[in-house]
């Protein structure tokens, strides 16, 4: 199945791990553009367990303890996934108000639109699926 047609399936956790995707990527370049040590750290380490939580590839091929594993399978549920995308937006949303971070409103605009993707996916009870372009199974074994 290809790419064009994860995005036509319909699936909202697929739209939620892209969202997610993109979010990972904004938070490391701003992170490095508007450097602040606390921001910006905090940053980084909600994209290291983004990275874990969205690439399915990453889970594989790092090599991770049984504690870290465990923990992050926890995640492979719908309603966590919103829980913590929320969390993580509320967080960045903070540092554009607070930290007069305003680059980081891209950042908080794509977690908050991965935390309404997964909240819909959940909501709407559609079995998690991650791309194949990241290692996923992808919607085939779905649809």
């Amino acid at each position: 199945m290809s790419l064009i047609d994860e995005f036509r399936s319909g699936n909202f956790s697929l739209y939620g791990q892209w969202c997610g995707l993109i979010s990972i990527i904004a938070l490391i370049i701003f992170g490095i553009i508007n450097f602040s040590l606390g921001w910006s750290l905090m940053g980084w380490i909600i994209a290291f367990l983004l990275v874990f939580i969205e690439i399915p590839l990453c889970m594989k091929c790092c090599p991770t303890s049984v504690n870290f594993d465990s923990y992050m399978s926890k995640f492979q549920n719908s309603y966590l996934r919103t829980a913590a995308y929320l969390v993580f937006a509320v967080l960045m949303w903070v540092a554009v108000g607070v930290g007069h971070r305003t680059v980081q409103v891209v950042s908080a605009l794509f977690l908050t639109f991965a935390a309404i993707a997964y909240g819909i996916a959940a909501i709407r009870g559609q079995t998690p699926a991650s791309s194949t372009v990241t290692g996923g199974t992808g919607v085939s074994t779905i649809v």
